[in-house]
């Protein structure tokens, strides 16, 4: 429906109104329309919105840094580099604004493996490439949690034998996937101490079975996009060389 005929709609039934007449629907049709190439696109409705859509085409492709590989989520057994890259750069980028809030530091990033969209490809680095790994709204959010609740973190991430993505955590396992040494910033775990782990909102809803950060002292929400924290790495970068570490390892 054009606009004009949409004014004319709204000036016919304002006239009736002013006619002391009622209305009453009686009936409501709808019709499905299936979104496809075939659709004859509106050329007012394209001009309109050109402008609009090259800008933003321009803003997510400008370049930000250059990535020396290419780097996949399935690259490792238990941690990966594109995961370290993404746990290390939420760590760096919200650490600040979190000790800015409250005085605290972030004492460890954990997010879930299957938030990693894409691969980090070789080659230039854009906003673009923030979207293609983390296409999703997740923010940062900081939980107090105590140190015996890190025990059920931990063991959550021995048993899942999954490369989910951990910054400032060290974890080794035996062969029979037993905890020989487990670190927070280099040192021993206490049990009597309050840690602020940084994860996503989905991970402490208790996304991919991630139940250990309830119940909890409090909750930091940051409003700041997990996305953003990838931009705002990139934009501070050259060259992105991230590497599979001994962060989260098995001896075998």
């Amino acid at each position: 429906m054009r606009f004009t005929h949409f004014l004319f709609l709204l000036y016919f039934l304002s006239f009736l109104n002013c006619k002391d007449e009622k209305l009453k629907i009686i009936k409501i049709e709808g019709q499905q329309i299936i979104i496809s190439d075939s659709l004859i696109l509106d050329g007012e409705i394209e001009n309109f919105i050109k402008p609009f859509r090259d800008n933003i085409q321009k803003d997510l492709d400008s370049i930000l840094a250059y990535s020396a590989g290419t780097y996949s989520k399935t690259d490792g057994e238990l941690n990966t580099a594109v995961g370290n890259f993404m746990a290390d750069a939420i760590y760096s980028e919200a650490n600040p604004i979190f000790k800015s809030r409250t005085g605290h530091d972030i004492d460890m990033v954990i997010f879930n493996h299957g938030a990693i969209r894409s691969a980090l490809n070789k080659g230039n680095v854009s906003k673009r490439t923030a979207f293609e790994l983390m296409p999703f709204e997740n923010t940062v959010v900081v939980i107090a949690i105590k140190g015996t609740q890190i025990d059920s973190l931990i063991d959550f991430l021995r048993t899942s034998k999954t490369a989910h993505p951990v910054s400032k955590l060290k974890l080794v396992l035996n062969q029979e996937f037993k905890i020989m040494e487990a670190k927070i910033k280099g040192k021993n775990i206490d049990k009597n101490r309050i840690y602020y782990v940084a994860t996503s909102n989905y991970v402490y809803s208790g996304g991919d079975n991630m139940s250990f950060f309830k119940p909890n002292d409090s909750v930091y929400r940051l409003d700041y996009k997990i996305r953003n924290t990838l931009i705002d790495k990139f934009i501070k970068l050259d060259t992105i060389e991230p590497v599979i570490d001994d962060r989260f390892i098995q001896i075998k």
